[in-house]
């Protein structure tokens, strides 16, 4: 697979994700629902913790990266709803990390919504990946 980035700007580059990506060569595409934080038994968890639900939210979308046979660094798209984008800002950080650690800026959108489907949920990430 290989991945071009298209900026025709840089300004994001330098917040971690690319205006536009093109993708060849690439044998399978994964579409991630949204991904939020809640347990394996689909409980939520982590009430009225952003940093905490973000974390879990992640690590969920890790694991159907990895149960798809991907990682992180397979991402060329992210798409991030919140209930608090101010709250969420304060926590970008741990997002951040994790796809910099992954060497990855996938495109990205992110958007403030007045709730989500599980109610005390303030953070939910939907994604596409390619291998």
């Amino acid at each position: 697979m290989e991945r071009t980035a298209v900026n025709p700007v840089t300004w994001s580059v330098d917040l971690g994700f690319n205006q536009g990506e093109v993708v060849s060569g690439h044998n399978r595409t994964l579409y991630i629902s949204g991904q939020t934080a809640m347990n394996s038994d689909g409980k939520p968890q982590h009430d009225a913790d952003m940093a905490a639900q973000l974390a879990l939210s992640i690590d969920n979308l890790e694991a159907v990266l990895a149960e798809a046979g991907m990682s992180l660094a397979h991402l060329v798209r992210l798409g991030v709803y919140t209930t608090n984008i101010d709250l969420l800002f304060q926590h970008y950080g741990v997002l951040a990390a994790r796809l910099g650690a992954a060497n990855v800026a996938p495109t990205s959108t992110m958007l403030e919504v007045a709730r989500l489907a599980v109610p005390g949920q303030m953070v939910e990430l939907e994604a596409t990946a390619v291998a």
